[in-house]
């Protein structure tokens, strides 16, 4: 800067012989044309996971999304700031109330068909702001038997930060609050009928409980670890691993292969930042121990992703549901098939490398819904997947959309309700890629409302 302003002859303090950076470039231009790599900051948990890898090797994918996401170091969801249009991400209930309340009018109704028990829990897996519940009480409360029935709400939730968001959208009552360590609610009271509401940090702590359970999971596991593994040459399974960037090994490249239709992740490799992709030499452990018969027809070349916490969350879930005579709705996006190249990271609304700046951003990968039948299988009956668009439409969302509409003259308000339910409805927004799965007791004589069209999800 200013240089043209010096004389010609001026040679003022020695620099190293760098150039400026170009604008916006992520590399420095030396005098001989050569170029050298800026790196992104290294942030205190990027430095974590660094020195983690340069002590013990290469960590899996599941163990690097672990520590982005609930890193006490800067995990993502120990901020509990990405949710909401201002935030990196915006999900269903955020969008519009239509949402939500149809959901409690599912529970409403399969509570009904089930003989109306009278001590019933609402369960949310990965509340996010409490927007959704928040949403299913006030829907709920519309039915007083079913609300009378209501003995409290349970909500899994481990970031303090997310769990205080929470505590004031589902207005509960800071006289009656119980509080942690780190002044995140531990129990409380909505102020919506007085219902007691309890945090737990993990699942089993909401099954010992003796309740019907009415179980929530939306956009709950996909964010839940993944483990990527590819078929090598030698057509066995390699497992892809998370490496410093600046290692011997070679960098694995994006899937090429069309693996069943699989979006393809954001994982272009950049000089700028401090990890990358690699392959293990031979069979790893965890392909041994994860991959099973029905990964055995794959095509060399494929990439697959598994998520075993997602089986195990799973399978707890539907022991819970058929010995409580419950029921659950699991809203995700995926699809129901094994996935292939989709690990990804979200922020400021658009797709990111997942390995650039860990715990600035959200992880996730697309779910395997017949993963999770699969881990169901003879414990629980699954019904679906079906499209967002269908269940939503075939519970009533455009009766309840006249509703709304009726209710106000402001045109501009109209136009953002009409908005609201397309994007949530529209193939080509939410209403396809979000997948609906119900999940009841292995018992259970009826088929679920709207699933009685489609197949059990094998």
């Amino acid at each position: 800067m200013f240089r043209h302003l010096l004389p010609k002859n001026f040679a003022g303090i020695q620099q190293p012989a760098v150039r400026h950076c170009r604008a916006f470039s992520s590399r420095i231009y030396r005098p001989d044309g050569s170029t050298v790599p800026v790196k992104e900051e290294l942030t205190p948990l990027a430095k974590h996971i660094r020195d983690m890898i340069l002590a013990t090797g290469p960590i899996s994918v599941a163990k690097y999304m672990q520590l982005a996401l609930t890193s006490p170091i800067g995990g993502y969801y120990t901020k509990g700031q990405g949710i909401g249009r201002t935030g990196d991400f915006v999900t269903s209930p955020e969008i519009s109330q239509m949402f939500g309340e149809i959901m409690a009018v599912w529970f409403v109704l399969h509570w009904e068909m089930f003989g109306r028990p009278q001590n019933t829990v609402f369960v949310e897996l990965g509340p996010g702001k409490g927007t959704l519940m928040d949403d299913m009480l006030r829907a709920a409360q519309r039915f007083p038997q079913f609300y009378a029935a209501l003995k409290g709400v349970h909500l899994v939730e481990r970031s303090p930060e997310l769990r205080r968001e929470q505590f004031k959208k589902l207005k509960c009552q800071h006289g009656q609050a119980e509080m942690t360590n780190e002044q995140a609610p531990k129990r409380a009271v909505t102020s919506r009928g007085n219902l007691p509401v309890e945090w737990h940090d993990v699942l089993d702590e909401v099954c010992a409980k003796e309740a019907v359970p009415l179980v929530m999971a939306h956009e709950f596991f996909d964010a839940l670890p993944i483990y990527k593994f590819e078929r090598g040459a030698d057509d066995l399974w390699h497992e892809i691993l998370v490496d410093v960037h600046d290692s011997n090994e070679q960098a694995v490249e994006p899937s090429t292969a069309k693996l069943s239709n699989s979006p393809q992740s954001s994982m272009a490799p950049s000089d700028a930042q401090h990890f990358k992709l690699v392959r293990t030499r031979s069979v790893s452990a965890n392909a041994a121990l994860l991959l099973r018969d029905k990964h055995k027809s794959f095509s060399k070349g494929d990439q697959i992703e598994v998520s075993p916490e997602s089986a195990q969350v799973m399978t707890q879930l539907a022991k819970w549901i058929s010995a409580q005579n419950g029921m659950g709705l699991v809203v995700d996006y995926g699809q129901n098939w094994t996935q292939g190249d989709t690990f990804r990271g979200i922020k400021s609304h658009k797709f990111a490398n997942p390995l650039s700046s860990p715990g600035s951003m959200d992880l996730t990968a697309d779910v395997d819904f017949s993963y999770l039948s699969y881990a169901a299988n003879g414990l629980a009956q699954c019904h679906g997947p079906m499209e967002q668009g269908a269940f939503l439409h075939a519970m009533g969302i455009q009766a309840r959309l006249q509703q709304l509409l009726q209710t106000t003259r402001d045109t501009q308000m109209h136009k953002r309700l009409v908005e609201c339910y397309k994007r949530l409805t529209d193939p080509h927004s939410m209403g396809r890629i979000y997948k609906v799965m119900a999940v009841l007791p292995e018992s259970a004589q009826q088929t679920p409302v709207p699933f009685s069209n489609i197949q059990k999800a094998a």
